[in-house]
Protein backbone atom coordinates (compact mmCIF):
# COMPACT_ATOMS: atom_id res chain seq x y z
CA UNK A 1 0.00 0.00 0.00
CA UNK A 2 2.67 2.11 0.84
CA UNK A 3 4.58 1.71 -2.48
CA UNK A 4 1.44 1.93 -4.12
CA UNK A 5 0.55 5.37 -2.47
CA UNK A 6 4.49 6.83 -3.36
CA UNK A 7 3.68 5.95 -7.27
CA UNK A 8 -0.09 7.84 -7.54
CA UNK A 9 1.91 10.80 -5.34
CA UNK A 10 4.67 10.47 -8.00
CA UNK A 11 2.65 10.15 -11.27
CA UNK A 12 0.30 13.65 -9.83
CA UNK A 13 4.07 15.30 -9.06
CA UNK A 14 4.91 14.83 -12.91
CA UNK A 15 1.46 15.58 -14.14
CA UNK A 16 1.34 18.84 -12.24
CA UNK A 17 5.16 19.83 -13.78
CA UNK A 18 3.68 18.86 -17.33
CA UNK A 19 0.74 20.96 -16.81
CA UNK A 20 2.78 23.89 -15.59
CA UNK A 21 5.06 23.56 -18.29
CA UNK A 22 2.31 23.31 -21.15
CA UNK A 23 0.57 26.54 -19.22
CA UNK A 24 3.98 28.23 -19.06
CA UNK A 25 4.29 28.09 -22.83
CA UNK A 26 0.67 28.60 -24.26
CA UNK A 27 1.21 31.78 -21.62
CA UNK A 28 4.25 32.98 -23.06
CA UNK A 29 2.45 32.76 -26.58
CA UNK A 30 -0.18 35.06 -25.19
CA UNK A 31 2.10 37.56 -22.92
CA UNK A 32 4.16 38.05 -26.12
CA UNK A 33 1.14 38.13 -29.24
CA UNK A 34 -2.37 39.43 -27.22
CA UNK A 35 -1.13 41.24 -24.48
CA UNK A 36 -1.07 44.54 -26.64
CA UNK A 37 2.63 44.57 -27.43
CA UNK A 38 4.04 45.44 -30.99
CA UNK A 39 4.36 42.79 -33.36
CA UNK A 40 5.97 44.04 -36.52
CA UNK A 41 5.41 40.70 -38.50
CA UNK A 42 1.98 40.48 -37.26
CA UNK A 43 0.07 37.38 -34.64
CA UNK A 44 1.56 34.17 -35.89
CA UNK A 45 -1.32 31.42 -36.06
CA UNK A 46 -1.71 29.53 -32.24
CA UNK A 47 -1.75 26.30 -33.67
CA UNK A 48 1.97 27.29 -35.15
CA UNK A 49 2.73 27.16 -31.57
CA UNK A 50 0.93 24.54 -30.09
CA UNK A 51 2.50 22.03 -31.96
CA UNK A 52 6.12 22.20 -30.50
CA UNK A 53 3.79 21.13 -27.44
CA UNK A 54 3.94 17.25 -28.76
CA UNK A 55 8.49 17.94 -27.83
CA UNK A 56 7.94 20.47 -25.44
CA UNK A 57 6.22 18.16 -22.86
CA UNK A 58 8.19 14.57 -23.35
CA UNK A 59 10.97 16.30 -23.83
CA UNK A 60 11.02 18.39 -19.75
CA UNK A 61 9.50 14.86 -18.52
CA UNK A 62 12.58 13.36 -19.63
CA UNK A 63 15.06 15.99 -18.46
CA UNK A 64 13.20 16.31 -15.19
CA UNK A 65 13.45 12.70 -15.03
CA UNK A 66 16.93 12.44 -15.73
CA UNK A 67 18.23 14.68 -12.88
CA UNK A 68 16.39 12.71 -10.75
CA UNK A 69 13.73 15.13 -10.12
CA UNK A 70 10.78 12.24 -9.38
CA UNK A 71 13.27 10.33 -6.75
CA UNK A 72 12.29 10.28 -2.96
CA UNK A 73 13.67 13.92 -2.24
CA UNK A 74 12.95 13.19 1.96
CA UNK A 75 16.72 14.14 2.72
CA UNK A 76 17.67 16.51 0.03
CA UNK A 77 17.42 20.91 0.12
CA UNK A 78 15.20 22.91 -1.84
CA UNK A 79 18.36 24.67 -3.17
CA UNK A 80 19.74 21.08 -4.97
CA UNK A 81 15.89 20.60 -6.52
CA UNK A 82 15.71 23.90 -7.58
CA UNK A 83 19.49 23.82 -9.03
CA UNK A 84 18.22 20.65 -10.83
CA UNK A 85 14.92 22.37 -12.29
CA UNK A 86 16.87 25.33 -13.44
CA UNK A 87 19.61 22.90 -15.27
CA UNK A 88 16.82 20.82 -16.80
CA UNK A 89 15.10 24.20 -18.21
CA UNK A 90 18.33 25.46 -19.08
CA UNK A 91 19.28 21.96 -21.23
CA UNK A 92 15.73 21.57 -22.31
CA UNK A 93 15.50 25.51 -24.13
CA UNK A 94 19.02 25.16 -25.93
CA UNK A 95 17.42 21.71 -27.29
CA UNK A 96 14.10 23.47 -28.26
CA UNK A 97 15.69 26.24 -30.07
CA UNK A 98 18.61 23.47 -31.71
CA UNK A 99 15.59 22.00 -33.15
CA UNK A 100 13.36 24.94 -34.01
CA UNK A 101 15.95 25.87 -36.71
CA UNK A 102 17.42 22.54 -38.04
CA UNK A 103 13.27 21.27 -38.08
CA UNK A 104 11.94 24.98 -39.40
CA UNK A 105 13.08 27.78 -41.99
CA UNK A 106 12.24 30.31 -39.32
CA UNK A 107 12.99 30.41 -35.49
CA UNK A 108 10.33 30.86 -32.83
CA UNK A 109 10.06 34.20 -31.21
CA UNK A 110 12.72 34.75 -28.68
CA UNK A 111 10.88 36.30 -25.90
CA UNK A 112 8.39 33.23 -26.06
CA UNK A 113 11.16 31.16 -25.35
CA UNK A 114 12.81 33.30 -22.69
CA UNK A 115 9.11 34.03 -21.45
CA UNK A 116 8.53 30.41 -21.14
CA UNK A 117 11.64 29.63 -19.91
CA UNK A 118 11.43 31.96 -16.60
CA UNK A 119 7.89 31.29 -15.79
CA UNK A 120 7.72 27.33 -16.26
CA UNK A 121 11.23 27.06 -14.18
CA UNK A 122 9.60 29.38 -11.58
CA UNK A 123 5.90 27.72 -11.40
CA UNK A 124 8.03 23.97 -11.01
CA UNK A 125 10.21 25.62 -8.44
CA UNK A 126 7.39 26.90 -6.87
CA UNK A 127 5.20 23.88 -6.92
CA UNK A 128 8.10 21.82 -5.28
CA UNK A 129 8.25 24.83 -2.62
CA UNK A 130 4.37 24.76 -1.73
CA UNK A 131 4.51 20.91 -1.87
CA UNK A 132 7.91 20.47 0.63
CA UNK A 133 6.04 23.17 2.98
CA UNK A 134 2.74 21.48 3.38
CA UNK A 135 4.90 17.86 3.36
CA UNK A 136 7.39 19.61 6.23
CA UNK A 137 3.84 20.63 8.59
CA UNK A 138 2.18 17.12 7.81
CA UNK A 139 5.66 15.32 9.15
CA UNK A 140 6.33 17.92 12.16
CA UNK A 141 2.77 16.66 12.90
CA UNK A 142 3.33 13.09 12.84
CA UNK A 143 1.76 12.47 9.17
CA UNK A 144 3.78 11.00 6.33
CA UNK A 145 6.53 8.99 8.24
CA UNK A 146 9.09 6.65 7.79
CA UNK A 147 10.20 4.45 10.09
CA UNK A 148 14.09 3.61 9.97
CA UNK A 149 16.52 0.69 11.88
CA UNK A 150 19.77 1.98 12.31
CA UNK A 151 22.35 -0.86 12.47
CA UNK A 152 25.64 -0.33 12.86
CA UNK A 153 28.65 0.95 15.87
CA UNK A 154 27.79 3.34 18.91
CA UNK A 155 29.67 6.49 17.17
CA UNK A 156 28.71 6.17 13.74
CA UNK A 157 25.09 5.42 14.27
CA UNK A 158 24.68 8.39 17.08
CA UNK A 159 25.93 10.59 14.39
CA UNK A 160 23.39 9.42 11.95
CA UNK A 161 20.16 9.39 14.70
CA UNK A 162 21.64 13.18 15.75
CA UNK A 163 21.27 14.23 11.97
CA UNK A 164 18.07 12.34 11.75
CA UNK A 165 16.66 14.54 14.70
CA UNK A 166 18.07 17.85 13.16
CA UNK A 167 15.40 17.06 10.37
CA UNK A 168 12.35 16.48 10.99
CA UNK A 169 11.26 18.19 8.10
CA UNK A 170 12.09 14.46 6.60
CA UNK A 171 9.21 12.67 8.32
CA UNK A 172 12.59 9.59 9.10
CA UNK A 173 11.85 8.21 13.18
CA UNK A 174 14.69 6.04 14.19
CA UNK A 175 13.13 3.49 15.76
CA UNK A 176 16.02 1.04 17.32
CA UNK A 177 19.45 0.39 16.60
CA UNK A 178 21.07 -2.51 16.43
CA UNK A 179 24.88 -2.89 17.63
CA UNK A 180 26.77 -5.62 18.40
CA UNK A 181 29.15 -2.84 20.44
CA UNK A 182 30.22 -4.70 23.85
CA UNK A 183 28.32 -2.59 26.47
CA UNK A 184 25.49 -1.01 24.19
CA UNK A 185 23.29 -4.29 23.86
CA UNK A 186 19.30 -2.85 25.69
CA UNK A 187 20.99 1.07 26.48
CA UNK A 188 20.30 3.88 24.35
CA UNK A 189 22.06 5.95 21.69
CA UNK A 190 21.27 9.58 21.47
CA UNK A 191 17.96 8.63 22.85
CA UNK A 192 17.07 5.65 20.96
CA UNK A 193 16.97 1.92 22.13
CA UNK A 194 19.66 -0.35 21.46
CA UNK A 195 17.38 -3.27 20.69
CA UNK A 196 19.22 -6.06 19.91
CA UNK A 197 22.60 -7.13 17.67
CA UNK A 198 23.06 -7.66 13.93
CA UNK A 199 21.80 -11.52 14.16
CA UNK A 200 18.29 -9.90 15.37
CA UNK A 201 17.96 -8.00 12.72
CA UNK A 202 15.11 -10.60 10.38
CA UNK A 203 13.39 -11.00 13.71
CA UNK A 204 13.43 -7.27 14.30
CA UNK A 205 12.03 -6.44 10.60
CA UNK A 206 9.07 -9.61 10.92
CA UNK A 207 8.00 -7.94 14.00
CA UNK A 208 7.91 -4.53 13.85
CA UNK A 209 7.21 -1.66 10.70
CA UNK A 210 10.29 -0.98 9.31
CA UNK A 211 10.40 1.24 5.82
CA UNK A 212 14.45 1.76 5.57
CA UNK A 213 17.57 0.25 7.27
CA UNK A 214 20.18 2.70 7.80
CA UNK A 215 23.45 0.50 7.54
CA UNK A 216 26.35 2.49 9.90
CA UNK A 217 28.68 0.00 10.61
CA UNK A 218 32.61 0.94 11.63
CA UNK A 219 35.25 -0.02 9.57
CA UNK A 220 36.79 -2.29 12.15
CA UNK A 221 33.09 -4.56 11.78
CA UNK A 222 33.42 -3.94 7.82
CA UNK A 223 33.48 -8.13 7.74
CA UNK A 224 29.66 -7.91 8.94
CA UNK A 225 28.64 -6.04 5.59
CA UNK A 226 28.38 -8.79 3.76
CA UNK A 227 26.02 -10.49 6.47
CA UNK A 228 23.97 -7.95 7.12
CA UNK A 229 23.67 -7.42 3.41
CA UNK A 230 22.42 -10.97 2.93
CA UNK A 231 19.97 -10.39 5.76
CA UNK A 232 18.32 -8.00 4.06
CA UNK A 233 18.30 -9.33 0.05
CA UNK A 234 14.58 -10.67 0.65
CA UNK A 235 13.46 -8.14 2.91
CA UNK A 236 10.80 -5.05 1.36
CA UNK A 237 12.67 -2.25 2.79
CA UNK A 238 15.40 0.82 1.54
CA UNK A 239 18.69 0.41 2.48
CA UNK A 240 20.80 2.86 2.58
CA UNK A 241 25.04 2.89 3.54
CA UNK A 242 26.24 5.47 6.02
CA UNK A 243 30.28 4.61 5.43
CA UNK A 244 32.82 4.93 8.77
CA UNK A 245 34.67 8.47 6.59
CA UNK A 246 34.24 10.38 9.45
CA UNK A 247 37.99 11.13 9.73
CA UNK A 248 38.34 11.09 6.48
CA UNK A 249 35.82 14.05 5.48
CA UNK A 250 37.64 17.28 5.06
CA UNK A 251 36.83 21.02 3.56
CA UNK A 252 33.80 19.64 1.63
CA UNK A 253 33.19 16.65 0.54
CA UNK A 254 30.26 15.23 -1.82
CA UNK A 255 29.01 11.84 -3.58
CA UNK A 256 29.08 11.52 -6.98
CA UNK A 257 28.76 9.37 -9.89
CA UNK A 258 31.14 7.92 -12.61
CA UNK A 259 28.86 5.74 -14.59
CA UNK A 260 26.72 4.89 -12.80
CA UNK A 261 29.58 3.97 -10.11
CA UNK A 262 29.01 6.27 -6.34
CA UNK A 263 32.53 8.28 -6.13
CA UNK A 264 33.11 10.11 -2.71
CA UNK A 265 35.13 13.42 -3.12
CA UNK A 266 36.57 14.08 0.42
CA UNK A 267 38.49 17.36 -0.85
CA UNK A 268 36.31 18.70 -3.35
CA UNK A 269 36.50 22.60 -3.90
CA UNK A 270 33.39 24.12 -2.25
CA UNK A 271 33.86 27.38 -4.75
CA UNK A 272 32.97 25.26 -8.47
CA UNK A 273 30.15 26.30 -10.93
CA UNK A 274 27.24 29.06 -9.98
CA UNK A 275 29.13 29.56 -6.46
CA UNK A 276 32.57 30.41 -8.18
CA UNK A 277 30.77 33.01 -10.69
CA UNK A 278 29.08 34.93 -7.70
CA UNK A 279 32.45 35.05 -5.90
CA UNK A 280 34.15 36.31 -8.89
CA UNK A 281 31.10 38.54 -10.08
CA UNK A 282 31.54 39.86 -6.50
CA UNK A 283 35.43 40.38 -6.36
CA UNK A 284 35.26 42.63 -9.90
CA UNK A 285 31.85 44.72 -9.02
CA UNK A 286 33.49 45.82 -5.08
CA UNK A 287 37.43 45.53 -6.05
CA UNK A 288 36.85 47.10 -9.21
CA UNK A 289 34.14 49.91 -7.36
CA UNK A 290 37.20 50.20 -4.58
CA UNK A 291 40.19 50.62 -6.93
CA UNK A 292 38.43 53.24 -8.87
CA UNK A 293 37.83 54.94 -4.92
CA UNK A 294 41.08 54.27 -3.72
CA UNK A 295 42.97 55.54 -6.57
CA UNK A 296 43.72 58.83 -5.61
CA UNK A 297 44.75 57.86 -2.49
CA UNK A 298 47.31 54.96 -3.76
CA UNK A 299 48.36 58.00 -5.71
CA UNK A 300 49.41 59.98 -2.53
CA UNK A 301 51.10 56.96 -0.97
CA UNK A 302 52.64 56.11 -4.49
CA UNK A 303 54.28 59.64 -4.28
CA UNK A 304 55.07 59.60 -0.92
CA UNK A 305 56.99 56.41 -1.21
CA UNK A 306 58.96 58.18 -3.73
CA UNK A 307 60.16 61.07 -1.95
CA UNK A 308 61.19 59.59 1.36
CA UNK A 309 62.67 56.49 -0.32
CA UNK A 310 63.11 56.48 -3.68
CA UNK A 311 62.02 53.87 -6.20
CA UNK A 312 60.70 51.22 -6.84
CA UNK A 313 57.25 52.28 -5.18
CA UNK A 314 55.49 48.89 -5.68
CA UNK A 315 57.41 45.61 -4.18
CA UNK A 316 56.28 42.18 -5.53
CA UNK A 317 56.61 38.65 -4.27
CA UNK A 318 55.90 35.12 -5.71
CA UNK A 319 52.92 33.85 -3.73
CA UNK A 320 50.69 30.46 -3.93
CA UNK A 321 47.11 30.72 -4.47
CA UNK A 322 44.52 28.57 -5.81
CA UNK A 323 45.89 24.70 -6.64
CA UNK A 324 49.12 25.59 -5.86
CA UNK A 325 49.44 27.96 -8.68
CA UNK A 326 52.20 30.47 -7.96
CA UNK A 327 51.32 34.19 -9.05
CA UNK A 328 53.21 37.57 -8.14
CA UNK A 329 51.85 39.52 -5.48
CA UNK A 330 52.15 43.49 -5.35
CA UNK A 331 52.32 45.81 -2.22
CA UNK A 332 53.64 49.34 -1.70
CA UNK A 333 57.60 48.57 -0.67
CA UNK A 334 57.54 49.33 2.66
CA UNK A 335 61.02 48.10 2.94
CA UNK A 336 64.48 48.75 2.15
CA UNK A 337 65.49 47.64 -1.50
CA UNK A 338 67.26 44.30 -0.80
CA UNK A 339 65.98 43.65 2.47
CA UNK A 340 66.41 40.26 2.83
CA UNK A 341 70.18 39.80 1.14
CA UNK A 342 71.74 39.11 4.25
CA UNK A 343 69.05 37.45 6.04
CA UNK A 344 67.47 35.30 3.38
CA UNK A 345 63.56 35.10 3.71
CA UNK A 346 62.37 36.08 7.46
CA UNK A 347 59.08 37.10 9.23
CA UNK A 348 59.02 40.66 9.40
CA UNK A 349 59.10 41.81 13.49
CA UNK A 350 58.11 44.53 15.70
CA UNK A 351 61.05 47.09 15.49
CA UNK A 352 62.05 45.90 12.12
CA UNK A 353 65.30 48.54 11.29
CA UNK A 354 64.71 47.29 7.61
CA UNK A 355 61.38 49.56 7.36
CA UNK A 356 61.92 52.79 5.01
CA UNK A 357 60.32 56.18 6.92
CA UNK A 358 56.84 55.55 5.74
CA UNK A 359 56.98 51.94 5.58
CA UNK A 360 56.19 51.52 9.38
CA UNK A 361 53.11 53.51 8.71
CA UNK A 362 51.76 51.76 5.67
CA UNK A 363 52.30 48.11 7.30
CA UNK A 364 50.87 49.35 10.21
CA UNK A 365 47.52 50.44 8.49
CA UNK A 366 47.55 47.94 5.97
CA UNK A 367 47.51 50.17 3.19
CA UNK A 368 50.45 48.52 1.74
CA UNK A 369 48.12 45.44 0.59
CA UNK A 370 46.01 48.29 -1.52
CA UNK A 371 47.65 47.44 -4.76
CA UNK A 372 47.05 43.92 -4.50
CA UNK A 373 43.25 45.02 -5.82
CA UNK A 374 44.71 44.94 -9.38
CA UNK A 375 45.36 41.35 -8.25
CA UNK A 376 42.21 40.42 -7.35
CA UNK A 377 40.75 42.20 -10.78
CA UNK A 378 43.51 39.82 -12.72
CA UNK A 379 41.47 37.02 -10.97
CA UNK A 380 45.15 35.82 -8.87
CA UNK A 381 43.05 36.69 -5.60
CA UNK A 382 39.86 37.41 -3.97
CA UNK A 383 38.90 39.79 -2.23
CA UNK A 384 38.47 37.39 0.55
CA UNK A 385 40.43 34.32 1.27
CA UNK A 386 43.03 32.41 3.12
CA UNK A 387 46.05 35.01 2.86
CA UNK A 388 48.87 34.03 0.42
CA UNK A 389 52.00 32.65 1.93
CA UNK A 390 55.51 32.99 0.34
CA UNK A 391 56.96 30.27 -1.47
CA UNK A 392 59.76 29.89 0.99
CA UNK A 393 57.76 28.86 3.87
CA UNK A 394 55.15 26.64 3.05
CA UNK A 395 57.43 23.49 2.61
CA UNK A 396 58.21 24.01 6.44
CA UNK A 397 54.39 24.97 7.06
CA UNK A 398 52.97 22.09 5.49
CA UNK A 399 55.43 19.73 7.25
CA UNK A 400 54.48 21.61 10.87
CA UNK A 401 50.16 21.70 10.26
CA UNK A 402 48.43 18.60 8.59
CA UNK A 403 45.77 19.97 6.11
CA UNK A 404 47.84 23.30 5.57
CA UNK A 405 47.89 22.86 1.52
CA UNK A 406 43.68 22.77 2.03
CA UNK A 407 43.66 26.41 2.15
CA UNK A 408 44.74 26.40 -1.52
CA UNK A 409 41.55 24.80 -2.41
CA UNK A 410 40.13 28.32 -2.98
CA UNK A 411 41.66 31.88 -3.94
CA UNK A 412 44.30 33.43 -1.96
CA UNK A 413 42.34 36.48 -0.41
CA UNK A 414 42.99 40.93 0.02
CA UNK A 415 41.95 39.62 4.08
CA UNK A 416 40.38 36.55 5.46
CA UNK A 417 38.73 35.26 8.70
CA UNK A 418 41.99 34.55 10.58
CA UNK A 419 43.01 37.98 9.70
CA UNK A 420 39.90 39.57 10.98
CA UNK A 421 40.44 37.47 14.14
CA UNK A 422 43.62 38.94 15.02
CA UNK A 423 45.50 35.66 13.36
CA UNK A 424 48.41 37.58 11.26
CA UNK A 425 51.57 38.18 11.57
CA UNK A 426 53.85 36.30 13.74
CA UNK A 427 51.22 34.20 15.05
CA UNK A 428 50.11 31.33 15.54
CA UNK A 429 49.83 29.46 12.62
CA UNK A 430 47.47 26.33 13.64
CA UNK A 431 45.23 29.04 14.71
CA UNK A 432 45.29 30.36 11.56
CA UNK A 433 44.64 27.35 9.82
CA UNK A 434 41.73 26.53 11.51
CA UNK A 435 39.92 29.51 10.42
CA UNK A 436 41.05 29.21 7.10
CA UNK A 437 39.40 25.95 7.18
CA UNK A 438 36.49 27.10 8.99
CA UNK A 439 36.17 30.06 5.98
CA UNK A 440 36.07 27.14 3.29
CA UNK A 441 33.85 25.13 4.69
CA UNK A 442 31.44 28.02 5.54
CA UNK A 443 31.45 30.21 2.33
CA UNK A 444 28.73 32.35 1.34
CA UNK A 445 28.63 35.77 -0.24
CA UNK A 446 27.42 37.08 3.39
CA UNK A 447 30.58 35.72 4.95
CA UNK A 448 32.47 37.67 2.70
CA UNK A 449 30.54 40.81 3.07
CA UNK A 450 30.82 40.37 6.89
CA UNK A 451 34.56 39.86 6.72
CA UNK A 452 35.03 43.14 3.97
CA UNK A 453 33.01 44.61 6.84
CA UNK A 454 35.24 43.61 9.83
CA UNK A 455 38.09 44.37 7.69
CA UNK A 456 37.36 48.04 7.82
CA UNK A 457 35.95 48.32 11.01
CA UNK A 458 39.15 46.15 12.97
CA UNK A 459 41.45 44.81 10.64
CA UNK A 460 42.96 47.57 9.28
CA UNK A 461 45.13 48.19 12.15
CA UNK A 462 46.22 45.87 13.88
CA UNK A 463 49.05 45.01 16.95
CA UNK A 464 50.79 41.98 15.02
CA UNK A 465 51.14 44.50 11.70
CA UNK A 466 54.92 45.23 11.28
Amino acid sequence: MLYRNSEIFRSLIVAADLLIVGLAWIGAYGMRFLSGAAVPLGVPDFALYAQPLLVILPLWFYLFRSRGLYEPMRTGSLLVEASSVLRATATGVVLLLALSFFVRSTSYSRAVVLLFAFSSAGGVIALRSGLRFGLRRLRRHGYNLRFALVVGGPDLSREVIQRVHEHPEAGIRVMGVLSDAAGHRRSELAGVSVIGGYAALKSVLAEERVDQVIVALPRDEGHQLDKVLHDLEDEMVTVRIVPDLMHLMSVQSSVEELGGLPVISLRDSPMVGWAAVQKRLFDLVVGGAALVALLPLMGLLSAAIAVTSGRPVFYSQKRMGLDGRVFRMWKFRTMVPDAEAATGPVWARAGDDRRTPIGSLLRRTSLDELPQLWNVIRGDMSLVGPRPERLAFIQEFRREVPGYMLRHKVKAGLTGWAQIHGWRGDTSLHERIEHDIYYIQNWSLELDLRILLLTVSRGLIHRNAY
